[in-house]
């Protein structure tokens, strides 16, 4: 399978941080993003970003900048879609998602996602770590957390999204099983590699993790 397109989501209204761009808040010196960037673009044969509002704020990146086309912030799911029609434009076949807030994701996330995929027609696969003991206790019959925002989509399937999306489909996980999408497990020890940035608090623990 040939290396996908990256799209990194960056459309969120993180309002748990107060509002802003969680992305370009500071990390051992550099963005969140560049954090993101760094990661992700070895891993694929393009990278993107899925932002709304004004592009000159991303700039400092040179990345290209796509925006929803469905209004009213309505999710990863519309990053996706985003993503899925510049790949479409560029003659792709997948993507690979990554959120612009998770500064540790796995360097081989693209080749897991892949691997996962193997024999699928149309390529559809979320990555996932295993729940904590505490986690499990606590209820729910899943073992694992699924990470939506980390994903390998296929751009075959673009309109039947699109048309979900319209008719009002927000949850990544109710359109990834409508299309018996399948899952990537990855190691979540000593931490998980999704932790995501969503609080000053995260913050902190982020540099500390990095440090």
């Amino acid at each position: 399978m040939t290396q996908p397109l990256g799209v990194i989501l960056a459309g969120g209204l993180a309002t748990r941080m107060g509002g802003g761009d969680k992305g370009l808040l500071t990390l051992g010196g550099k963005s969140l993003l560049a954090h993101v960037v760094d990661r992700l673009e070895p891993q694929v044969s393009g990278l993107v970003l899925n932002a709304n509002g004004d592009r000159a704020r991303f700039a400092g990146l040179g990345l290209p900048v796509v925006a929803d086309s469905i209004d009213g912030f309505a999710g990863p799911l519309a990053g996706v879609l985003a993503g899925l029609d510049w790949a479409a434009e560029q003659g792709a076949d997948c993507i690979v998602t990554a959120a612009a807030d998770t500064p540790f994701f796995p360097c081989d996330l693209v080749v897991r996602l892949q691997g996962a995929a193997a024999g699928m027609a149309h390529p559809l696969v979320l990555a996932t770590t295993p729940r904590s003991g505490a986690e499990l206790k606590s209820g729910g019959k899943s073992k694992v957390n699924r990470h939506p925002t980390f994903g390998l989509w296929p751009v075959a399937l673009r309109d039947d999204l699109r048309a979900a999306l319209v008719d009002g489909l927000r949850k990544v996980v109710a359109w990834t099983d409508q299309h018996n999408g399948r899952e990537a497990l990855f190691p979540a020890e000593p931490f998980d590699p999704f932790f995501n940035v969503n609080t000053p608090e995260d913050l902190e623990r982020a540099k500390g993790l990095l440090s």
